[in-house]
């Protein structure tokens, strides 16, 4: 996809929650609670308006573009279940969210600057595609490189990670392993999929 490398702040305050975590974002964004833009107080938001909010966040959150949004939302309604939820748990299993919750990483463009260099293997053979979508029983480590860990290492000191159901990690190791596949309640994203659903559905 074309990764968005303008303002992350700006972005932050439009879509009214933390969608970059990176401290100089969150930093500025805390600044100014307000969206961006002329009088952005007296603004009204459409329905319309709304339901491309809710399609942004989970955009800028996961870092799609809009054609693989679109084929993650066709295979989401040929999928049973909910299509809303098919399609956040699909995104919530690529590689570069993995990386990002179990905690090698404080953001996720971090984790997929960090897989498109090559710094992953997943099951033993190297993945340079953010977008990989993981399965149960999948193991993700580091390559064994002493420059790779020691980078990482000092990430991990200062990010520890938040423990997880469905993913452990062995932060000595550098591996983590998908026990299962995520469920509804394990979404991180807090955005109403079935609005984006009827938008991508129109």
């Amino acid at each position: 996809m074309a990764r968005y490398t303008g303002p992350k702040a700006r972005i932050n305050r439009r879509l009214s929650m933390l969608v970059y975590e990176n401290a100089g974002a969150e930093k500025a964004a805390g600044r100014r609670e307000t969206p961006p833009g002329m009088h952005p107080r007296g603004r009204r938001t459409s329905n319309y308006g709304t339901a491309l909010a809710e399609k942004q966040k989970i955009k800028h959150y996961y870092g799609l573009g809009e054609r693989q949004l679109r084929r993650y939302f066709d295979r989401a309604t040929a999928a049973k279940g909910n299509t809303a939820e098919n399609l956040l748990l699909t995104c919530e299993r690529r590689l570069d969210n993995v990386v990002r919750r179990a905690g090698f990483t404080k953001t996720r463009p971090q984790a997929r600057q960090g897989i498109v260099h090559g710094h992953f293997r997943v099951n033993g053979v190297k993945v340079n595609k953010p977008g990989y979508i993981l399965r149960a029983g999948d193991v993700i480590e580091l390559r064994a490189r002493e420059n790779l860990k020691d980078l990482y290492r000092g990430v991990i000191a200062n990010n520890p990670p938040q423990p997880l159901d469905w993913l452990t990690f062995d932060s000595e190791g550098f591996k983590a392993t998908v026990l299962s596949l995520p469920t509804a309640t394990d979404i991180s994203l807090p955005v109403d999929g079935n609005i984006v659903v009827e938008f991508l559905s129109r």
